[in-house]
């Protein structure tokens, strides 16, 4: 992967770098299945999941419809950031202007144009930062750790929090994250997904693990 230097470097062209150093699965990409594994503290189910071509997503033998909605929420997430799209289609109408650079060497990068008010943050030529406009709240997510696939990065800890746009109040509390993935075939896919949650002073942990994945092409 290229890998720029701000000195040198103009700040559409860093993030550009780091936006096509992501992971992301090919349009061959088959879809996959895999049995699931919920854990929240002594509560354990297991089911399974299938996420089709068109990235689409089920779950199967989960009878909890509000755990079933939260594990199609995880499958959705997880396959959102896989897709392959060009930097021009998503960024086409924003500017870049640098920021300040942190004392982990972190570059900020400040938005304007159709994104005004957003800013990421790259270090190491991966996007570490990202604060962002979306439906209404501003998310804010610090990754702290990555996988480096040879083929792209993919995050591996990092935490979110939301807020309110206008008055800035905190939108319920800040979550943990860490991601492990396993490569099947020529794809790497989510093995586990852990999520620590603070609100009101209580940490609520769940996990969610994939186990025997198969790509849909070599069932």
């Amino acid at each position: 992967m290229t890998s720029y230097t701000t000195t040198a470097t103009e700040p559409r062209q860093l993030f550009r770098a780091a936006y096509e150093n992501r992971y992301t699965w090919d349009k061959n990409f088959p879809g996959y299945t895999a049995d699931v594994t919920y854990k929240r503290g002594d509560e354990i189910l297991t089911g399974q999941v299938r996420v089709n071509q068109d990235l689409s997503a089920e779950v199967f033998n989960i009878d909890d419809p509000d755990l079933k909605k939260e594990i199609h929420s995880q499958l959705w997430e997880i396959a959102i950031h896989r897709v392959r799209r060009a930097f021009e289609d998503t960024h086409g109408q924003n500017t870049f202007s640098y920021g300040k650079t942190d004392d982990t060497g972190a570059v900020e990068l400040l938005l304007g144009g159709k994104s005004e008010g957003d800013s990421y943050k790259v270090r190491n030529n991966e996007v570490c930062y990202v604060h962002r406009h979306i439906h209404g709240v501003v998310v804010t997510i610090n990754t702290f750790s990555s996988h480096d696939t040879g083929d792209g990065y993919l995050s591996h800890r990092y935490d979110s929090i939301y807020h309110d746009p206008k008055t800035g109040e905190l939108k319920g509390g800040k979550s943990t994250f860490e991601d492990n993935y396993e490569k099947v075939g020529n794809y790497y896919i989510l093995a586990s997904r852990v999520i620590q949650t603070e609100e009101l002073g209580q940490t609520t942990t769940k996990e969610f693990n994939f186990s025997n994945i198969k790509l849909l092409s070599a069932q």
